[in-house]
């Protein structure tokens, strides 16, 4: 017998298969008619959390506001919300707002409008719960690594900070916390910059 991880990710459970389920895309027709939750795959393993309060939506379209605000003026891309990026059969993901130039945007994109790969900016807005902030902190972290986004920004509604992480030696690290009345600039974004209480 062996403990598996669930494919919730709430921790371990008793299994008396001796192997992991190893969940694809195609798996996810299997859920298609369900609205209330999100579904999400990394390495194989099934997230499954609930659809995102309006506080959570709320913050999300400020940061896409902003975005797409200095996106116009500046005319070097596109940002949007929930966009879903299928990196591969066993890594399929919604992020909560991505940001892509528009040369990367020609690559990135597939004959039906999804992005196969990853954009510069990745932003995730911490959904309550020790298992969501897990995945955000730690599997997509991973994840987005991995897949090659440059900039991957971690917002903390509920005690209103952005961790952000910058590509580094092929990784993305910690580079800073920042609060409400900071200013959140960023390389990725040349001449971009808000108030962290803005996001809010």
């Amino acid at each position: 017998m062996t403990y598996d991880q669930s494919t919730h990710g709430e921790g371990f459970m008793q299994s008396t298969t001796t192997h992991l389920v190893r969940w694809t895309t195609a798996d996810l027709a299997i859920f298609e008619g369900d609205r209330a939750n999100r579904y999400e795959i990394i390495e194989g393993e099934l997230f499954v959390t609930r659809a995102p309060d309006w506080k959570h939506q709320a913050v999300c379209i400020n940061i896409g506001t902003v975005l797409k605000l200095w996106s116009d003026q500046s005319g070097l891309g596109q940002a949007a919300i929930n966009p879903g990026i299928v990196f591969s059969e066993s890594d399929a993901v919604i992020p909560d707002v991505v940001w892509a130039s528009h040369e990367r945007l020609e690559q990135l994109l597939d004959r039906a409008g999804h992005l196969t790969a990853a954009p510069e900016l990745v932003v995730e807005v911490l959904s309550p719960g020790k298992t969501n902030e897990q995945r955000d902190r730690e599997a997509k972290l991973k994840l987005y690594s991995v897949r090659g986004v440059r900039e991957y920004w971690i917002v903390n509604a509920q005690s209103q900070n952005v961790a952000v992480y910058r590509r580094e030696n092929a990784v993305l690290k910690l580079v800073a916390t920042l609060y409400p009345q900071d200013e959140l600039t960023s390389p990725v974004l040349p001449g971009f910059s808000c108030l962290v209480s803005q996001l809010f």
